[in-house]
């Protein structure tokens, strides 16, 4: 005798993708991604840190702008990744505006009843959004000193 039928949430691709100026939650990117058939969540937070390598003083805190279109690509970006990676949930959000040093300015989630494929995916989601979104920062020093980073 079969077993019971996926439930709906497995049938779906969970997941999403966003631009937003709100605080990031690692936890809702888990929940949206996490389903009875995945064995393996992984993680990613990028978080803005007290130092640059080109800075002069600490850093006190970034200001992240985005391209109008930014939400679009960010979508599209993950879309690409989930026929890429088709056996795995994703879900990615980047935050514009100020931020200070701690706060979460990437996270991304990926799960899959693998681990692999899950870091696999989730790394390659990562490295594409900051890649190809156009989203830039601003970073300022303690002596209140201002510079673009990543700009060439």
């Amino acid at each position: 005798m079969p077993g019971p039928g996926p439930t709906p949430n497995e049938t779906a691709a969970p997941g999403f993708a966003r631009v937003t100026d709100a605080p990031l939650d690692i936890g809702e990117h888990v929940a949206a991604v996490s389903t009875s058939a995945c064995g393996a969540v992984v993680t990613f937070i990028g978080q803005v840190r007290d130092h640059d390598p080109d800075a002069v003083n600490r850093v006190v805190g970034l200001e992240y702008s985005a391209h109008p279109d930014a939400g679009r690509i960010i979508g599209e970006i993950a879309e690409r990744m989930r026929a890429k990676h088709p056996l795995v949930n994703l879900a990615v959000s980047h935050r514009i505006g100020p931020l200070e040093v701690g706060d979460l300015a990437l996270v991304a989630a990926a799960a899959s009843a693998h681990r692999a494929v899950a870091f696999a995916a989730c790394e390659d989601l990562v490295e594409t959004v900051k890649a190809d979104v156009p989203i830039w920062k601003k970073q300022h020093e303690i002596d209140g000193a201002t510079s673009w980073v990543g700009l060439v």
